[in-house]
């Protein structure tokens, strides 16, 4: 198991590997971050509310049981009011 920080603390994971590619159970503190992809990613909230801006679209929210696909070599924008929990499958 490996544990990512990032942003000084403030978004954290614990990575487990999968014969498919790499599984992440994470949290993000209240904040605006900015994040690139090596790998398609796979997002999906289990806690929490935030925006998202992907590549070429417009703010949109996500709750609790939605999720998202980031392509690979793309960055995308979350902002989050209050703590959110997410599971991101990198494929």
């Amino acid at each position: 198991m490996k544990h990512n920080s990032y942003f000084d603390g403030k978004v954290q994971s614990l990575a487990v590997a999968e014969p498919e590619g790499p599984t992440t159970v994470g949290v993000i503190e209240p904040g605006a971050y900015t994040f690139s992809t090596a790998s398609e990613e796979r997002m999906t909230l289990i806690a929490g509310t935030m925006k998202v801006r992907l590549p070429g679209a417009d703010w949109e929210w996500f709750v609790a049981g939605e999720g998202f696909v980031v392509a690979p070599k793309a960055s995308f924008d979350v902002e989050a009011k209050t703590d959110v929990a997410y599971i991101c499958r990198y494929r």
